[in-house]
């Protein structure tokens, strides 16, 4: 059985896990597959911390459901097929199907998702909700999605 072409993409708050962190990160210009991660580097996270122009954005639980509840209408928007969303404080996982580039989506969803929740809860202190890119991860086998959508599932805000 065939399932149309699907995208797992995620990506971060503003200034909430900078080069550097222990959890490690990705060079943004040296992300190929393989490439080793930044690995814990307290001078590098404190040059990165130093270097931002805004404090890190956290989302609150009723920012984190407004993103749950939204991300339907979005993608309806986009053109993409929606299957869940989920939030944690500091990054958000969508699963949908397209045969648009997942890159360019996940550009559109962090553009009008950064909308949304601006009109909602505006602050010119906050000069940006996203950090930099994201990780767009192509659904390819059957497996691959229930895990996909298992773990997301997981990780939602909103339950039910």
């Amino acid at each position: 059985m065939e399932f149309p072409l699907a995208y797992h993409i995620t990506f971060g708050t503003y200034g909430t896990r900078l080069h550097g962190d222990p959890r490690g990160t990705v060079e943004r210009h040296f992300n190929q597959y393989g490439t080793p991660i930044v690995e814990n580097d307290p001078w590098k996270q404190k040059f990165e911390r130093d270097s931002m122009i805004a404090a890190p954005v956290v989302l609150t639980d009723s920012q984190r459901q407004f993103i749950e509840s939204t991300m339907p209408s979005i993608c309806q928007r986009g053109g993409w097929e929606y299957h869940i969303c989920a939030t944690q404080p500091d990054h958000v996982h969508v699963l949908l199907s397209s045969d648009r580039p997942g890159r360019d989506i996940r550009k559109w969803l962090k553009t009008w998702l950064g909308q949304e929740l601006t009109a909602r809860w505006p602050d010119e202190s906050r000069p940006r909700w996203w950090a930099v890119g994201g990780s767009v991860k192509y659904v390819w086998k059957k497996p691959y999605l229930r895990t996909a959508y298992g773990y997301i599932e997981r990780q939602r805000a909103t339950k039910g």
